[in-house]
């Protein structure tokens, strides 16, 4: 999710409060926005594959054909994922939740945040959960 491009970053005044009333709308739009953009991307993907599907009386084309568009569904997979977590985020924003480590109850941070909106563990805990996860893999 490269959120990056389509906002300006958020610039606290001196002694804001964190996660204010200005901070929790920011984020809100970013999520907003993100989520419109998946969504309009999934549509036109399935309008493309509905316009595209044409069979192909090559045995080579038609498994080209299949490939192609096995990736695009998992790719769309995956952006529909997003979507249900940047729901939940946004659910976090109006039940006061967002902004704060699950794990450890710290601020995540708002560069953090902005990197990653959905993000809902504080980056110390994060990467404890990756070493966990690669020592498990083992």
């Amino acid at each position: 999710m490269d959120t990056q491009k389509h906002f300006t970053p958020y610039e606290p005044a001196a002694g804001e409060e964190y996660m204010n009333a200005n901070q929790l709308a920011h984020f809100r739009r970013i999520l907003e926005e993100t989520r419109k953009e998946l969504s309009q991307d999934i549509d036109r993907t399935v309008h493309t594959m509905q316009d595209e599907a044409t069979v192909f009386a090559d045995p080579n084309d038609r498994a080209s054909q299949e490939s192609d568009m096995a990736l695009e569904l998992r790719n769309r997979d995956r952006e529909r994922k997003l979507i249900k977590k940047i729901d939940e985020t946004i659910g976090r924003i109006d039940d006061d939740d967002y902004g704060f480590c699950d794990k450890c109850g710290v601020e995540i941070g708002l560069k953090r945040l902005e990197a990653r909106p959905t993000a809902t563990l504080c980056i110390d805990c994060k990467e404890l959960d990756e070493m966990r996860e690669r020592q498990v893999a083992r």
